[in-house]
């Protein structure tokens, strides 16, 4: 159903102080709280960088790189969105400066621009907006992250941007909120506000001043440093609301709720709630995180986990999140360890994951670590451990079976190992010849993809249980509708079950050596069949372990609060098992 006359909506909303400071899940909780007051709602990204889109950034910088259903490559606050709306956003919610100049010069090459004089204004304007009122089009109100912080040289063009769009559909139409920081300086134990005042006058240089603060600080603002913040920057005590941190991500729009956020942005916007809030469901599993009937330890051995004397789990935080998601609606606390990879492979006796109920070996590429990694699953393999590989994580898996398993010694990836004589992981013929071509970007397996799964297997009866059996067949039959999208079903074979999952790779299981690994007891359960005709493999696991089960693409991307991702469930369900199991031996 098309937005009512009046409609779309805009909620801008930036960050004031530092980065960091929570913008993406503000942005999601916004969302969120208007999404249940029954307005269609939908966010956008926009990165100030000069990159075409996340792919190419480095995870320990940026953090993961999202990936939509359409084969976007996106900063990590799209997954923030869909996590919270629970719904699929496309990847042209995400601009950035890089897309927008390339655009522009590309239609000046075409001639698009004949006799005109291309310029910062009106063209780049012209395109943000172009793209920003796209992305709006058939919602009600379409929230606008701003990257970085306000003061950025980078973020000029969006801001103005911003005020050109308010000035042609009237402010009546648009609400700005700033996301701010109050820090507390340890030697004067107080929280101060005139970084915020600072932040304000910054963006009103810009000629835009906030209709709403949200103040981010390791405690709740107290009255007086409201006060202060609305004698010295003239603005209303009731739109300066309270964001301290919170130990259960999902809260925070409950947090935003207890100061009636909502009703607030609805009044700003001359609007009436078209639903009662019903928020008994999410307050259910926020619940079950806080206070979970159980715990099980997990281990996560990836790549990316520490840079200098930081450790960065925002590389892995869909994994994170779908373990979280598990837990919560299995009333299981799950404690996640993040193991660097590399130490494994000083500890010959495994000692490092001893303690674990549960092994995780994420996505990721290169050669760093690997042994590390495939230590960590021939561990898990050989101890009954359950074990989830994700991508690479399958990868590995697939090769660590075939050396200790099948007698294969020199099994390897061409990633790891571009001259090794037994390829068990390599890139296929056809892409092959676009690498030749220095045409990459064909090169990979980007979005959602189907496979076909075999009934009877553990994975079919995970993802009938969870009712995704239904829901992707509802969603391939939209891809088989869309000419330009039908390669991502493949050919299906009728009557088999079909799921869909989004991935980001380039080098698949070798096909030839599917039926030898078979005969030695891997099964593949999940397969994807290309329009040639190749058959490759998206699911393996091992019959008489508790949980052997890898995956070639990232189910990770689909989990939600309350729709947790199958093969998440499944890992998380039989870690609780293990650990029940552990603790009754010892008793």
């Amino acid at each position: 159903m098309p937005p009512s006359e009046g409609f779309p909506k805009y909620i801008v909303v930036t960050g004031g102080v530092m980065s960091g400071v929570g913008k993406g899940l503000a942005t999601a909780s916004i969302a969120k709280i208007l999404q249940q007051y029954g307005f269609r709602t939908t966010a956008v990204k926009i990165d100030p960088y000069i990159n075409y889109d996340a792919g190419t950034l480095r995870p320990t910088e940026h953090g993961e790189v999202w990936v939509t259903d359409d084969g976007g490559e996106i900063d990590q606050d799209l997954g923030s969105y869909e996590r919270f709306l629970g719904s699929e956003i496309p990847r042209t919610n995400n601009i950035t400066t890089g897309q927008i100049y390339k655009t522009v010069i590309d239609r000046e090459r075409r001639g698009e621009y004949l006799g005109v004089t291309v310029q910062f204004i009106p063209h780049i304007i012209d395109e943000i907006k172009r793209r920003v009122r796209d992305a709006a089009e058939g919602f009600d109100i379409a929230l606008v992250e701003i990257g970085g912080t306000v003061g950025d040289y980078e973020n000029i063009p969006f801001l103005f941007a911003m005020k050109s769009l308010e000035r042609e559909i009237g402010e009546k139409n648009i609400i700005y909120v700033l996301i701010t920081y109050l820090p507390v300086p340890s030697h004067i134990n107080e929280m101060k506000t005139k970084p915020t005042q600072q932040a304000i006058k910054m963006l009103s240089e810009n000629g835009i001043f906030p209709d709403f603060i949200l103040c981010r600080a390791k405690k709740p603002l107290d009255q007086i440093r409201k006060k202060k913040i609305e004698t010295y920057v003239n603005i209303d005590a009731e739109c300066i609301v309270s964001a301290p941190d919170e130990e259960v991500l999902y809260s925070v729009p409950l947090n935003f709720e207890r100061e009636s956020l909502g009703l607030k942005i609805l009044r700003r916007f001359a609007l009436e709630p078209r639903t009662d809030p019903d928020w008994r469901a999410w307050e259910r599993l926020v619940s079950n995180i806080r206070n979970p009937s159980r715990r099980v330890r997990i281990a996560v051995v990836g790549k990316y986990v520490e840079i200098g004397d930081y450790s960065l789990p925002d590389s892995y935080i869909s994994v994170n999140q779908a373990l979280l998601h598990s837990g919560a609606q299995l009333q299981v606390g799950v404690d996640i360890s993040w193991i660097d990879a590399s130490k494994l492979e000083e500890c010959p006796d495994n000692g490092l994951l001893h303690p674990f109920d549960g092994i995780v070996v994420p996505g990721g590429f290169g050669v760093t670590g690997v042994e590390g990694k495939m230590r960590a699953i021939r561990y898990a393999r050989e101890s009954g451990v359950p074990f989830l590989g994700l991508c690479y994580g399958m990868h590995l898996a697939v090769i660590e079976y075939a050396r200790t398993a099948c007698g294969l010694r020199e099994a390897n990836s061409t990633e790891i190992d571009p001259q090794t004589s037994c390829p068990i992981v390599d890139v296929l013929p056809s892409q092959k010849a676009l690498l030749e071509k220095h045409e990459y970007g064909g090169t990979m397996r980007l979005g959602a993809y189907a496979a076909m799964l075999a009934e009877g297997s553990s994975l079919y009866r995970l993802y009938l249980e969870t009712g995704r059996l239904e829901e992707d067949q509802a969603k391939l039959a939209r891809i088989l509708e869309r000419p330009h999208e039908r390669f991502r079903a493949g050919i299906l074979e009728e009557g088999v079950p079909v799921v869909l999952e989004r991935h980001r790779h380039r080098y698949e299981v070798t096909p030839d050596f599917v039926e030898p690994l078979e005969k030695q007891g891997l099964v593949f359960s999940g397969h994807h069949v290309r329009g040639d005709g190749t058959k490759l493999v998206e699911f393996l696991e091992l019959p008489g372990h508790p949980s052997f089960v890898a995956t070639q693409a990232h189910p990770e991307f689909k989990s939600r609060l309350g729709n947790s991702a199958p093969l998440f469930l499944g890992f998380v369900r039989a870690a609780a098992r293990r650990k029940e199991g552990t603790e009754g031996e010892t008793e």
